[in-house]
């Protein structure tokens, strides 16, 4: 691993200021280590991987390892790591497409390093708590303002941060009674796999949300689809509006494909 300079800020400011300065914030470390320690081996990989000189560590920083739910709904701090957002009974109960997505997400002891923030901060399109999220209309807070996670991301791996800007924490609303919500993860394997299509629908009283990863540049909601009432032609109609690419997990065909099966399939359990 590259040498690199380590700081641990009290302060959201002290934070700030050597994220400004170029500095990578670590709070789980489980994608930011991998990066540090694979780019001196992978060659081939170093465009895609970080370039870090500088880590600021987060962990001194109070009040952002909140988990919390009331009136204004969940709030999902920073610091707070996949396995405790798993294991909270309000998140199984109010939010399960969202608990669904996070037992999903590597492995236990992956789970228990890695934070929710982090997650959704590395921008991939196939990352497993985003479409859950999107879906429930959640929205991310920053030390600048606050922003709806749909709009959150701007391509793979990059979102509308400002040079100093950290997120803070997750905000997502409280779902009106009679609320249903699924996410579908399809993979080649059953676990330690990362998604080839990842379909979430948060049915609300008057409205049905449908979020897609792994099918275009970023997590989209379709629109056109969620106005569609029959299953199977929304479904259709979101295989249509998705823009996915051929990979080593999947052709763009296959991706579109699942999303109808994957769709239609979400629609009918909720």
């Amino acid at each position: 691993m590259k040498r690199f300079e380590y700081f641990e800020p009290k302060t959201l400011e002290e934070a700030a200021t050597l994220l400004a300065g170029g500095a990578q914030a670590l709070a789980g470390g489980t994608d930011l280590l991998v990066e540090m320690r694979e780019r001196l081996r992978l060659v081939e990989m170093r465009e895609r991987l970080r370039e870090v000189g500088c880590v600021a560590n987060l962990k001194k920083i109070p009040d952002l390892a909140t988990l919390s739910y009331g009136k204004e709904g969940l709030r999902i701090g920073a610091l707070v790591t996949a396995r405790e957002v798993e294991l909270w009974p309000f998140v199984e109960e109010f939010f399960p497409s969202l608990r669904q997505a996070v037992h999903e997400l590597g492995s236990i002891q992956v789970r228990n390093r890695a934070t929710i923030v982090g997650n959704i901060c590395r921008a991939s399109p196939s990352a497993d708590t985003i479409p859950p999220l999107v879906a429930d209309g959640a929205q991310v807070k920053t030390t600048m303002r606050v922003i709806p996670l749909e709009d959150f991301f701007t391509g793979p791996g990059k979102t509308v941060l400002k040079p100093g800007e950290l997120v803070t924490e997750i905000l997502v609303p409280p779902p009106p009674a009679g609320t249903k919500k699924v996410y579908i993860k399809h993979g080649r394997r059953k676990a330690m796999e990362l998604s080839t299509v990842g379909v979430a629908v948060t049915r609300l009283p008057n409205e049905v949300h449908i979020a897609l990863g792994a099918v275009a540049p970023t997590v989209i909601r379709v629109r056109t689809a969620e106005k569609i009432s029959d299953p199977e032609k929304a479904a259709e109609t979101a295989a249509a509006e998705c823009k996915p690419i051929s990979n080593v997990r999947a052709s763009a065909d296959y991706r579109r494909e699942m999303v109808r099966v994957l769709v239609k399939r979400a629609l009918q359990m909720t």
